[in-house]
């Protein structure tokens, strides 16, 4: 099992793969024992359940969501930069989850 496990989420789980792919490339080329997956946002509870990450990285299109979720999860919650979501920025999206678990 991975030190830290980052879930993603936006409407469907398709536009986060990518993205997902591009963050296990940052952490495995950084050293960082990470689990990384993406979920559509109806699913977010079940996978709450399944996999106990440690933060959650919303997707742009979803970020209405960001108070309703943080106010019910004990995990940090944060919307993905539009910037680094557009641009695919695997790193960037990893550093903020990395930091987002630290805080």
């Amino acid at each position: 099992m991975a030190e830290k496990t980052i879930m993603l989420a936006c409407n469907a789980g398709m536009s986060t793969s990518l993205l997902v792919a591009k963050m296990q490339k940052a952490a495995a080329d950084a050293g960082e024992d990470v689990e990384i997956f993406a979920t559509s946002a109806d699913q977010i509870d079940q996978k709450m359940d399944e996999k106990n990450p440690n933060i959650l990285m919303l997707g742009p299109q979803v970020r209405y969501m960001f108070k309703k979720l943080q106010d019910r999860l004990d995990i940090p919650v944060e919307v993905i930069d539009m910037k680094d979501y557009g641009m695919m920025n695997g790193k960037g999206v990893l550093e903020t989850a990395l930091k987002g678990i630290k805080e």
